[in-house]
Order: C-alpha cells, then structure tokens, then sequence
C-alpha cells in the first residue's frame, strides 16, 4: 500500500480525468507509474550500456539492423 501526496492542480486534473473517463484514480496513478517505470529502466540501461566497452553502433548500422527486424 501506498499514500501519495498531489499538489491540488493535480488532484483536480486527475479527478476530473477519472470522473470523465468513468476510470478508478487508482487506474490512472498505476498506469502512469508503470510508464514512468518502464521509461527510466529503458534509461538507466542506455546510461549503463553507453558506459560499457561493447561495440557502438553507428546510426546507419542501427537503421539497418531496425530495418530488417520489420521484414
């Protein structure tokens, strides 16, 4: 269990989302902290991969390597 203090801009933005949406706050403070979440991991593992001593890829090498896995 959690308790999570809002500024009141953003209790009411989060309220009347909720009320207009027919959605549980709950709904939307858990969906916006999984996105956070899954957001700042995908960060920090840039961050560490930028650090590490593995093989860079150019951009061009990135493109083509992203193009193929559409095929």
């Amino acid at each position: 269990m959690l308790a999570v203090r809002l500024d009141s801009e953003t209790e009411l933005r989060l309220n009347g989302l909720a009320e207009q949406t027919g959605r549980s706050k709950s709904y939307y403070v858990k969906l916006a902290i999984n996105s956070f979440l899954e957001e700042y991991e995908d960060y920090l593992i840039a961050v560490q991969r930028m650090g590490s001593k593995s093989k860079k890829l150019s951009h061009e090498e990135m493109r083509k390597r992203l193009a193929a896995l559409e095929d």
